[in-house]
């Protein structure tokens, strides 16, 4: 499964197991520059486990994976502010104000706080967080703290941002307006994103390709999106609906 241009994410024949339990097998894709990517699959199809590889949170037990050119798990180091994460959960300090929390990855890299304050409030004004900045996490909606989760990942600057079921805990009109201004602002700033998500509805929104695990093997099915394809009712229901079978057929 190859990107055009420079890959950002490389992995080639990656298997992982717990025990005996081979959650991922002959797992082979790319992410390349600029590009966003979901990765879509039922409950217990492995995209945590891919996420967590990429992170370098765990090593895969066989084959290769490069991030921004590196071993994620191996030189971890050398990802430091070129890689940001989004979780499930806003994962924000209950004690820091909103612009607060979106500077601290500023912060741990070493820049000044006078300068990481203003980079962090320009990033809470691009997430449509224009004068939030000054409050407390308990002040603010689901909506409006994930924004602060987003801002956090998109104020250092990373070249590969991983979301991890992001909009999944947000109602749906929330969730919607959400993802469109991500991907918006994902496009604007050349962001290399790859997302993972159980839901269909999230990835064609957002995605420029689809990618859907097949449980302990590799990829059952990639499609590309694009803008005719979004704007077709009928295009858009087709692949939806063939998204839909075989994530059916693999759970």
């Amino acid at each position: 499964m190859s990107a055009a241009g420079n890959p950002v994410i490389e992995l080639r024949d990656v298997r992982k197991a717990f025990g005996s339990n081979v959650v991922i097998e002959r797992l082979d894709f790319d992410v390349g520059k600029g590009e966003i990517v979901a990765l879509l699959g039922q409950t217990g199809s492995g995209k945590s486990t891919v996420l967590n590889i990429v992170m370098g949170t765990i090593p895969a037990d066989a084959g290769s994976v490069r991030v921004a050119g590196s071993d994620p798990y191996r030189q971890f180091a050398r990802l430091r502010g070129k890689l940001a994460v989004s979780f499930q959960t806003d994962r924000l300090l209950p004690w820091r104000t909103a612009v607060e929390n979106a500077e601290i990855g500023l912060l741990v890299l070493g820049m000044p706080k006078a300068k990481a304050r203003q980079v962090a409030r320009t990033w809470l004004d691009r997430v449509k967080l224009t004068g939030a900045g000054d409050l407390y996490p308990h002040q603010l909606s689901g909506g409006m703290r994930q924004r602060v989760s987003l801002a956090r990942a998109l104020c250092v600057d990373p070249e590969l941002v991983l979301l991890d079921e992001s909009f999944s805990q947000l109602d749906h009109v929330t969730s919607q307006t959400l993802r469109a201004d991500f991907a918006s602002i994902a496009r604007e700033f050349n962001k290399t994103c790859l997302f993972v998500t159980h839901r269909i509805d999230d990835a064609m929104e957002m995605a420029d390709r689809v990618l859907v695990l097949r449980p302990g093997a590799g990829i059952a099915l990639e499609e590309g999106i694009d803008a005719s394809i979004r704007s077709s009712l009928q295009r858009r229901s087709a692949l939806h609906d063939k998204i839909a079978a075989v994530m059916g057929a693999e759970a």
